[in-house]
């Protein structure tokens, strides 16, 4: 497809052999980092190479994902409809005279085309739903703070979320559970409380009581026969004057919050503003005379609209709306980019404003043969409840695979949500690459860092164990030791006891003190098995030992 890519690697990128992820192939919207390739945000004048992953590009490597390369995007994350960038115009992946929304297009459409299995894109204002809608794809976009940001160039800082698209909602999830989760590096990461209610089969959604289609009648058509649907499924329609809401909405760019896009590349926008194109240029360009006070004046309306609509919620378990009210040409939308392109926001703009998860779903197609898509949005917390529904919704249209002729498969078991953990170092054959790493993937288990434990221990190789395997010995305090080389993981504690149960003696888990003071839990070693034993203490660590004896 046509200006999909920025930058293909030669070779999938892929870290790990094992994990839940392992064998998926994902395309990254290149506004996220990915270490040693070009982030370019659409602007060739910004291109950097960083030195280190994005944290969800990292999570997704540790899960055993690979990655392709780089996407395509409105410039700066700035639009939704994906004919803002220098690279070229992203085509729908079904009519190339259309649009294939943005900013996330290269990434929705690498997935609908199946050139990608999946795709990380991000969603401030609706970038991953409206591209997901107009390419027939699952769009999800997380509650905000779930998913750390740490390494994805801003648009706007407060509202800003990675999204993910994938041909199933059960694709999608499987992503989610692998990327969500507190990231102490990330300021605007938090422990968000998940709701696991299942979702009842007879449910309630409320839904727009005159919903805008500027036109567009098989747009409307379209989504009055998918509120019938959800209705067959049990659903209760609770029409609503959503009026709050489009204002709401209004605010992201029409008032002082704009100022968060100006402030997210500041100086090289003050120093190559002429490299920026149009209409992002102006767009972003419009923040810079807000001043403080204006900015302060927006963000608490903002805390005062929460506070409205904070009952929202009590008597139904979702909204649904249009994923876009109307879809257009490409040509179309460059003789009038900023009216229309505030149009395919009129349904997503305010959902980060407020704090809200959201999901996509492929709906039906239109009798011009364009996807048409629904989104179902919850309060913080729901995405799990949203998935659930947004499956049942999906898997019910009997609809194919993207612009693929695959049929929907049969729906899977949905990935259960993040949980509480326990923290776990390992020392010999469960490292990274190790034989017995594949036993903390499984579960589930995520790579928190490479240390030492504090200078108390020795390491020995034991002998006869299959595979081979140190043991790691605390000395009694006065001893001299060595600090042992570890990497600690974080293991669901749903995994945790059977991981422990099949630890075998003479090895156990105990708790091993750490570098820099901390204490974990860890696998320990019982003192008469080190007898006779080989010392390798010397080598700092299990790895190392292994590497010096196998070149011999």
């Amino acid at each position: 497809m046509p200006a999909t890519w920025i930058s293909r690697l030669p070779s999938p990128l892929a870290t790990r052999e094992c994990g839940a992820l392992r064998g998926v192939r994902v395309a990254i919207k290149d506004n996220i980092d990915v270490a040693g390739v070009p982030t370019t945000c659409g602007c060739p004048a910004f291109s950097q190479v960083p030195t280190a992953h994005a944290a969800v590009v990292q999570r997704l490597l540790d899960a055993g994902a690979s990655i392709l390369g780089k996407t395509n995007l409105d410039q700066f994350a700035c639009g939704l409809n994906g004919t803002r960038s220098p690279y070229g115009e992203v085509e729908n992946a079904f009519d190339p005279a259309y649009i294939s929304g943005g900013s996330s297009s290269g990434s929705a459409v690498a997935v609908a085309t199946g050139e990608a299995d999946v795709a990380l894109g991000t969603d401030t204002a609706g970038s991953g739903r409206v591209p997901a809608a107009f390419n027939n794809v699952v769009g999800l976009k997380p509650s905000p703070g779930l998913v750390s940001t740490r390494g994805v160039v801003p648009a706007s800082r407060s509202y800003d979320c990675v999204s993910i698209f994938a041909p199933t909602v059960d694709a999608a999830l499987d992503v989610l559970a692998t990327i969500a989760g507190p990231d102490a590096r990330d300021p605007l990461s938090r422990d968000v409380a998940i709701d696991s209610r299942p979702m009842a089969p007879s449910f309630r959604f409320r839904i727009p009581a005159q919903a805008q289609f500027f036109g567009d009648e098989m747009a409307q058509r379209a989504f009055s026969d998918a509120s019938a649907a959800l209705r067959a499924l049990g659903g209760e329609p609770v029409a609503f004057d959503d009026a709050i809401l489009a204002e709401t909405a209004s605010w992201l760019y029409e008032s002082a919050l704009v100022a968060e896009r100006y402030h997210a590349i500041r100086a090289f926008f003050d120093a190559h503003e002429r490299d920026v194109i149009e209409p992002v240029r102006a767009i972003i360009g419009a923040g810079r005379g807000r001043d403080a006070a204006d900015l302060l004046e927006a963000q608490q309306r903002l805390a005062l609209r929460r506070g409205e609509l904070a009952s929202f919620w009590d008597d139904v378990d979702c909204l649904v709306v249009p994923s876009a009210p109307t879809i257009y040409t490409r040509a179309a939308m460059r003789a009038d980019p900023i009216a229309l392109n505030r149009h395919l926001g009129r349904y997503t703009n305010f959902v980060n404003l407020l704090g809200w998860a959201a999901l996509a779903v492929p709906a039906a197609f239109r009798a011009d043969g364009l996807p048409s898509g629904i989104t179902l949005i919850g309060p913080a917390g729901s995405d799990w409840r949203l998935a659930a529904l947004g499956q049942r919704f999906h898997h019910a249209t009997g609809t194919r695979l993207g612009a693929t002729e695959r049929p929907l498969p049969p729906p899977r078991e949905l990935a259960a949500p993040p949980g509480p953990t326990v923290r776990l170092a390992v020392v010999g054959a469960h490292l990274s690459g190790m034989p017995l790493h594949h036993e903390l993937a499984d579960r589930g288990a995520r790579l928190v860092r490479t240390t030492t434990t504090a200078p108390r221990y020795r390491l020995f190789a034991l002998a006869g164990t299959q595979p081979p395997k140190p043991g790691l010995l605390r000395l009694a305090d006065g001893e001299a030791g060595h600090a042992i080389e570890v990497e600690v993981w974080d293991m669901p504690t749903r995994h945790y006891g059977s991981f422990v149960a099949g630890v075998p003696g003479p090895l156990s888990i105990g708790t091993l003190a750490l570098a820099d003071g901390s204490q974990v839990q860890g696998f320990v070693c019982e003192a008469w098995a080190t007898t006779g034993a080989v010392d390798i203490s010397d080598y700092g660590g299990w790895r190392r030992y292994r590497h010096a004896t196998s070149a011999h």
